[in-house]
């Protein structure tokens, strides 16, 4: 099945699609700090640029688009039905980043967690789950 949309129409469309201070994002991001902790925005200094830092704690969290990084829930697992290989290969290169990015954190001596788009959707026990990530001393 062909593309319906033209070249330039397809490329205005993915320019609006943000990679940082998205809806699942920013509500981790209100919910942490209504709990009182705070953090660091996408620090360059750190692989990967991580979506929320705690340099005190040495932790980070990277806030994950379900379909960008193949994440294996409904909306991760399925393809567009057009261009398909294209699909495959581009979100395995993501995973092999994040993979390499998380590798580099753990070397550095920094821990990350990882926070997928579905569970914000439906986890209502998620902001505990990370804090209690936050509050390790691991």
């Amino acid at each position: 099945m062909a593309d319906f949309m033209t070249p330039e129409q397809r490329s205005a469309h993915m320019s609006k699609i943000r990679s940082k201070d998205t809806k699942p994002e920013i509500w981790l991001r209100r919910k942490l700090h209504g709990a009182g902790y705070r953090y660091r925005l996408h620090d360059r200094r750190l692989p990967g640029r991580p979506d929320l830092v705690f340099p005190g704690r040495r932790k980070v969290i990277f806030v994950n688009g379900c379909f960008w990084h193949g994440h294996s829930c409904s909306v991760g697992e399925r393809l567009p039905k057009s261009n398909r290989d294209f699909w495959r290969s581009k979100r395995e290169r993501n995973q092999e980043r994040d993979a390499a990015q998380r590798a580099a954190l753990t070397s550095l001596g920094w821990s990350y967690l990882d926070v997928w788009e579905c569970e914000i959707a439906v986890d209502e026990h998620l902001v505990r789950r990370v804090e209690r990530y936050l509050q390790d001393t691991d």
